[in-house]
């Protein structure tokens, strides 16, 4: 038994039909809130209007930002915060995916602090204060985790950087997690999305910060992806599936925001940062063959649970072939789920394959990895990435 620390100050509210409880909790909060979303999407037209009814009957007066945007940027954050002031809300609901609900965290910061919310970056000496405006969120998708987590990924498009807020004055202090709002979700995006969940939970369990109660909740949400994603791709009105990755997504989530990720999320955010047109799933499913076989020599323990749960046939053989088959396991997982890419495949060029690698080695996920890469090393997993 080993020593660790667990935090969570998001209240989570869990289950179908949640959604009605919306406007008594923003409320708790203020009176005067900015909502934040993307742009109009139909399928999710019954959902808004029954946000905005709960949050009329609560005495809410709603100022709408509909300017979110998959990799949200610096200008975009800018907007909305800009819209915040002008408007003095006092708290700051973020509905829709990762992308809304990371835009509304960094918009609270910026909204009420001094500068951009790039000067709060987790690297930067100022960092957001108890000022920062109370959020509250509402996932539409299974994926980010971003709904019980201290951060906001914010991307600087001149800089062609995908950075983060990382602070517990970013947590949300109440999170909605109602799987009738994901069954609008393309089976696209659904493979996208649960393909992350899996990437925290398992990068949670490779991480130094992992604990006993981390690793616990991390088996449980790899094992809910592989046993439910595709079924939702194949029905996505299956509630039942949209309820147990919804239940992932979340368990995920707490993972990260108490251990962490580690090399691929490195190398996607900087995929992200210099092509932003490349969906995070997908950044990740790019570099995941190559990670696990630099890695699974590394962690057999980690990785022979992953080769079981996906291949019970392995579950007599030794740990060293249980971890090494993973490999291959996962390659076919991914495949069956329709997210089998190259960089090839995004029209990423070869030819900036070494800025690249140079911007993997930016952020301090790598060094959490159980093997860390050198520069040549990741260059080497990146021309191994090109195509498929």
């Amino acid at each position: 038994m080993t020593e660790f620390n667990y935090y969570q100050p998001t209240e989570i509210r869990f289950g179908p039909g949640r959604l009605n409880e919306v406007g008594e909790t923003v409320a708790g909060y203020g009176k005067n809130c900015l909502l934040v979303t993307g742009s109009n999407i139909p399928s999710l037209e019954p959902m808004f209007t029954q946000l905005l009814s709960s949050l009329r009957e609560a005495d809410v007066t709603v100022v709408h930002f509909d300017g979110v945007i998959p990799n949200p940027t610096t200008n975009t954050i800018k907007d909305g915060a800009m819209m915040a002031k002008t408007n003095n809300v006092d708290v700051v609901l973020g509905v829709g995916g990762g992308s809304s609900m990371d835009s509304a965290k960094a918009i609270a910061v910026e909204a009420s602090h001094d500068g951009s919310a790039w000067d709060y970056l987790f690297y930067k000496n100022t960092q957001p204060t108890e000022k920062t405006l109370p959020i509250i969120t509402v996932s539409t998708t299974s994926g980010t985790g971003s709904q019980v987590t201290q951060v906001a990924v914010i991307t600087n498009s001149q800089k062609r950087d995908k950075s983060a807020i990382y602070h517990p004055n970013v947590y949300p202090r109440i999170s909605i997690v109602d799987p009738e709002l994901m069954i609008s979700v393309p089976p696209k995006i659904t493979a996208a999305t649960g393909f992350d969940v899996f990437c925290h939970a398992f990068e949670s369990m490779l991480h130094p910060a992992a604990s006993l109660y981390t690793d616990l909740m991390a088996k449980e949400a790899i094992t809910l992806v592989f046993c439910h994603l595709k079924v939702a791709m194949e029905k996505p009105t299956d509630i039942v599936s949209r309820s147990a990755l919804a239940w992932a997504d979340t368990l995920a989530g707490l993972c990260i925001a108490n251990a962490g990720v580690t090399l691929p999320h490195g190398i996607g955010m900087a995929i992200g940062g210099m092509y932003p047109h490349v969906m995070h799933g997908e950044t990740l499913a790019l570099n995941y063959p190559a990670f696990t076989r630099f890695t699974y020599e590394d962690a057999v323990s980690q990785f022979s649970f992953l080769g079981r749960i996906l291949n019970g046939t392995l579950g007599n053989d030794p740990d060293e072939k249980a971890a090494e088959n993973a490999c291959d396991e996962l390659d076919n997982f991914l495949q069956r789920i329709e997210m089998w890419y190259g960089l090839s495949d995004f029209d990423i060029p070869e030819d900036e394959l070494d800025d690249l690698a140079e911007q993997s080695l930016v952020l301090p996920d790598y060094k959490n990895n159980p093997k860390i890469p050198t520069l040549d090393e990741t260059k080497a997993l990146l021309l191994s990435c090109v195509s498929r």
